[in-house]
């Protein structure tokens, strides 16, 4: 991982502490891919994608979460689900753009940003 992302899943595993979320799992890896965070939040399981960008940075972070790569993270989060037995937790695919400006960061925090 590089700088940047670590510095942004730091960022977004604070604001998602702060507000409310538990965490359970961070780079939480199977033979499908990798989720960054996974929180819960009430009875909801959260499995989120940080996108960090620089400043000067063309898109927008969460541009990045293709079709693909959503369905990369779905295919990991029923791995998670069946390994943790969870089959019955309602459950949510959320994405985390974080926008680094230095040492000031802009979080934008999409929540049900794709379905399973």
């Amino acid at each position: 991982m590089t700088r940047l992302g670590q510095t942004g899943e730091n960022a977004a595993a604070r604001y998602l502490m702060l507000h409310g979320y538990r965490l359970l799992e961070r780079n939480y890896r199977s033979r499908f891919g990798e989720i960054d965070i996974i929180e819960k939040k009430g009875e909801t399981l959260v499995f989120a994608e940080v996108k960090t960008r620089g400043r000067g940075a063309l898109d927008t972070p969460g541009a990045s979460v293709d079709a693909f790569k959503q369905r990369k993270i779905i295919k990991t989060a029923q791995f998670y689900i069946i390994n943790k037995q969870l089959a019955d937790a309602d459950l949510r695919f959320d994405v985390i753009e974080i926008e680094l400006y230095g040492v000031h960061c802009k979080i934008n925090h999409i929540e049900n940003a794709f379905e399973a």
